[in-house]
């Protein structure tokens, strides 16, 4: 069958309940496949907030408890019955618990192509979900490509696909300083991700209160939701800089927030590929993170930003503090960063869209896909 001749009928599954970063990329992948005139649907647990997002876009949504065995042996029977109705060309899994229902699914029910994407930034426990069950690995970066082979995956049976942002710009006038009551003058160090213990939030507290102690005109905002909303602004208490680390919470205009912002940090244990670091850079705003998992593919070193050890804090108060201390620094990382993303297509949705296209339709052929993408 030549798959190429029509458009492809596809059926992404996801497990989980939250809407991160990884089920951010399964909708935008989602939106932009469809407009290419492909025939999308999804898997997703009830209640899942990426189930209700992609409903309220129009797209049908099956919902499925995945909790529990049996749960497990009820979700293969009725996932290989809505692989079997809907004659769908692909099947894309992402967490492990959907992977292993709707994937044995996907083999019962002879689904042509099941692929399995990689979001995590570190190496795979069990391969079962990645060579066993799915036919195919799609990597959201080449340091997620590079862990999976390395654990025995076949280079020609994974694909990088790099995750897209939609594309950011500085805005002329930003309602963050006003909100907070900061001082135009005032250096606002922004860090945006998931509120959770890898992601490096106390770290990062931890070396900005050391700036503190000696500048008085610098703030830290964080933006986002999770685990750590209230040890962290309890942990801000007993730094004695409550009043100078702020936390608004999930937010949905985060081109006004960064915009009103001086630098960008993020002090991430892992990170597949860092999209938070290529939001910042489109809106102009330098960088520190650490070097760790797909971060020096969104951060080039010296140029939009800094990334130092993972652990390493003395590193991380002196790469703020450069930036904190020198505006011409700031401007030209920030400049730079806009400039490199503003000229590259790497990381932008129509790309994501067109090299999920190519993958399927090269592993649909027998053919292996392109197994890594060129650098910027």
């Amino acid at each position: 069958m030549d798959f190429a001749d029509r458009p492809l009928r596809i059926i992404h599954s996801e497990a989980a309940g939250t809407f991160g970063g990884q089920e951010h990329r399964v909708f935008k992948e989602m939106m932009a496949m469809r407009e290419r005139g492909h025939f999308l649907e999804a898997i997703c647990q009830p209640g899942s907030m990426l189930g209700e997002r992609l409903m309220r876009e129009g797209f049908r949504v099956h919902l499925l408890k995945m909790d529990g065995i049996a749960n497990y042996l009820k979700g293969i029977y009725k996932v290989a019955c809505i692989l079997r109705a809907g004659r769908f060309d692909v099947l894309n899994t992402h967490s492990r618990r959907d992977t292993v229902i709707a994937a044995a699914a996907g083999r019962l029910a002879g689904t042509p192509l099941i692929v399995r994407t990689r979001h995590l930034a570190k190496p795979p426990g069990s391969l079962w979900t990645y060579t066993g069950l799915p036919h195919k690995v799609v990597a959201v970066s080449d340091c997620v490509r590079e862990q999976l082979i390395k654990r025995q995956v076949e280079p020609a049976d994974v694909a990088t696909v790099h995750t897209a942002i939609a594309a950011m710009h500085r805005l002329e006038h930003s309602s963050l300083r006003l909100e907070l009551s900061i001082p135009e003058s005032d250096i606002v160090v922004c860090c945006v991700g998931h509120l959770r213990v890898q992601k490096g939030q106390r770290q990062l507290m931890d070396a900005m209160a050391q700036i503190m102690q000696v500048r008085n005109n610098v703030r830290l905002v964080f933006v986002g939701s999770g685990s750590q909303w209230e040890p962290l602004q309890q942990h801000a208490l007993e730094l004695g800089h409550a009043a100078r680390m702020h936390f608004l919470g999930r937010r949905d205009d985060i081109a006004n927030i960064l915009s009103g912002s001086n630098i960008f940090a993020l002090a991430t244990q892992f990170e597949a590929l860092g999209t938070a670091f290529l939001e910042a850079e489109f809106c102009g705003l330098p960088v520190v993170g650490t070097r760790v998992g797909g971060a020096p593919e969104a951060v080039v070193d010296g140029i939009t930003g800094f990334l130092v050890p993972c652990g390493d804090e003395p590193a991380l108060i002196h790469a703020l503090t450069r930036l904190v201390d020198d505006p011409d620094l700031r401007k030209s990382m920030g400049q730079a960063g806009a400039s490199i993303l503003g000229h590259s297509a790497r990381f932008t949705v129509q790309r994501m869209a067109k090299h999920m296209e190519r993958s399927y339709l090269k592993w649909l052929a027998g053919a292996p896909a392109a197994q890594k993408e060129p650098a910027f």
